[in-house]
């Protein structure tokens, strides 16, 4: 699958060679890692519980990579994003974008997570030093 939500953990490089894989007209990969960090707005992070509306999600992460195929010149665009409990150090999200050359690559890669951030329904709850505290994370 193309895109695709998981608690299970993702292995960067199994995803980009399902990105690419068949193709021999792939001048350029673009990869996007998030991954858990350990301090978030002066706070030390223990845990991140990232939740999502999940068929909606499934569905608006098709549209995105559906509108990133439409506005750039890429060959293939993958995202992954994973739900549960995570702590740090643990990936997040994964994108990859396959494209003739890089500078469409980039740009897809760069807006998918953008629009992720915009328009999936997905929630990060920060368990810190103080407590736990819901993220906006809206660009």
């Amino acid at each position: 699958m193309t895109t695709r939500i998981q608690a299970e953990d993702f292995e960067i490089n199994e995803e980009i060679k399902r990105c690419v894989e068949g193709r021999t007209d792939v001048g350029g990969v673009v990869t996007f890692l998030g991954t858990v960090r350990d301090i978030s707005r002066g706070k030390g992070i223990q845990m991140v519980e990232m939740s999502s509306y999940s068929s909606m999600a499934d569905k608006q992460l098709a549209k995105l990579r559906t509108e990133a195929l439409r506005r750039f010149e890429i060959i293939n665009l993958t995202i992954v994003h994973r739900v549960g409990e995570l702590k740090p150090t643990d990936n997040i999200v994964c994108i990859v974008a396959a494209a003739r050359h890089r500078k469409d690559a980039f740009d897809a890669c760069r807006f998918a997570i953008d629009e992720l951030k915009k328009t999936v329904p997905i929630w990060k709850k920060e368990s810190t030093d103080d407590g736990e505290v819901w993220v906006d994370e809206t660009p």
